[in-house]
C-alpha cells in the first residue's frame, strides 16, 4: 500500500511537471489578463525555456509533506506550494520546512471559500490575512494567489492585484487528487 502511494506520487509528479505550466511567474509574467473585457488568471507564460510549474495546494491535513519534500529534492524539482490560513496556523515547522527546501510560498486564500461569492472586503481579507500569517512565519511576501475550486470572475482577479498578487489557475489537472491513494 505504501508502495504504492509513493508510486502514485511519483507519477503524479512526473505528469504535472511533464504537462504544467511555467515556472516562477512572479518574476517572468508583467502580464495585462484582461482578454475581451474579462478579467483572467495567469494559466501559463510563453517562454522558449523547457520549464514547467509544479504546484500544490496546501489545504488539509499534512501526512505526506516531508515524503512529497524528499521526493522533490531527490529529482532536484522545485515547486509552489498553495498554502491557506488554516493550514498554516496547524502546520507552521511544515510552511518552514517548505520555505527551507527552496521552494515557493503561495496564497490559496484563509478559509478555502468560494471567493466569487465573497463581497470584495471579504475577498481581499481572505488574501490578505493568510499573507500576514505567511509574512509573520517567514518574512516572505507571497506574491501568486490561486482560487480555491478554481473559483474566480473579473472583481477577484483585480482584487487580487489590489492585494499585489498575481492571479494563477492551473492548465493541466493530473485528477491524483481525485484517485484513491
Amino acid at each position: 500500500m505504501k508502495t504504492n502511494r509513493k508510486y502514485i506520487l511519483i507519477v503524479g509528479m512526473v505528469i504535472a511537471v511533464a504537462a504544467g505550466s511555467i515556472k516562477y511567474l512572479s518574476h517572468l509574467a508583467t502580464v495585462s489578463s484582461n482578454v475581451n473585457g474579462h478579467e483572467l488568471p495567469i494559466y501559463s507564460v510563453e517562454t522558449e525555456a523547457k520549464e514547467v510549474a509544479l504546484t500544490f495546494d496546501a489545504a488539509w491535513g499534512n501526512e505526506d509533506i516531508y515524503e512529497v519534500l524528499g521526493i522533490l529534492k531527490q529529482y532536484d524539482i522545485q515547486a509552489t506550494f498553495f498554502m491557506t490560513g488554516d493550514w498554516v496556523e496547524k502546520y507552521p515547522d511544515e510552511v518552514k520546512a517548505i520555505y527551507v527546501a527552496g521552494h515557493d510560498l503561495a496564497n490559496h486564500s484563509e478559509n478555502h471559500k468560494n471567493m466569487t461569492q465573497l463581497s470584495i472586503e471579504e475577498q481581499k481579507k481572505e488574501i490578505m490575512d493568510v499573507h500576514k500569517k505567511v509574512k509573520k512565519l517567514t518574512g516572505v511576501e507571497m506574491d501568486l494567489f490561486r482560487a480555491p475550486y478554481g473559483d474566480y470572475d473579473d472583481q477577484l482577479i483585480l482584487n487580487a492585484k489590489d492585494c499585489k498578487y498575481y492571479a494563477i489557475q492551473w492548465d493541466v489537472d493530473t485528477i491524483v487528487t481525485k484517485r484513491s491513494v
